[in-house]
């Protein structure tokens, strides 16, 4: 998945509309336009269609925390240059506030089993002997199970 692709659906599962994306950026200090985010969220094969950088999407996942979770005092964190699906997994964990049970509950929805300990090995320390590397479908499985429990159903975010 790429991050335009995550992008896309974060918008669509929490219903925002581009002013609410650019705000998003603006509470991790990062100022984007409208037509930025306008060329991120355009399909993949359309002229305008811009890549969304891994800085760029990471700056999001921190205002993304930050506008859920509150901004906490002093410098913020700089973006990841380089971002891989466990740490937008995890982002995404932290915004929401999830605990592992609840994210257990939220892959039940998506008829997706893991087990505590496979969840927690997203997690870990890239060097750590448990650490596994989450698989796209992984993150696609849970972006679905976001949605269906936010909006209540089952359609693409396309």
């Amino acid at each position: 998945m790429t991050n335009n692709d995550i992008l896309r659906r974060i918008r669509y599962i929490f219903d925002l509309n581009d002013s609410q994306v650019i705000e998003i950026y603006a509470q991790a200090d990062v100022t984007v336009t409208r037509e930025q985010v306008c060329n991120w969220l355009k399909p993949d094969d359309s002229d305008d269609y811009k890549s969304c950088s891994d800085e760029e999407f990471a700056s999001f996942l921190n205002g993304f925390i930050n506008q859920k979770r509150g901004k906490k005092e002093g410098p913020q964190p700089a973006p990841e240059t380089k971002l891989t699906n466990n740490i937008i997994f995890r982002k995404l964990q932290i915004a929401l506030n999830l605990k592992a049970d609840e994210v257990l509950d939220l892959f039940k929805l998506v008829d997706f089993r893991l087990s505590k300990h496979e969840l927690s090995a997203f997690f870990r320390k890239v060097d750590h002997k448990h650490y596994r590397v989450c698989k796209d479908q992984v993150l696609r499985n849970f972006l679905q199970a976001l949605q269906i429990n936010l909006r209540g159903d089952e359609s693409s975010a396309e």
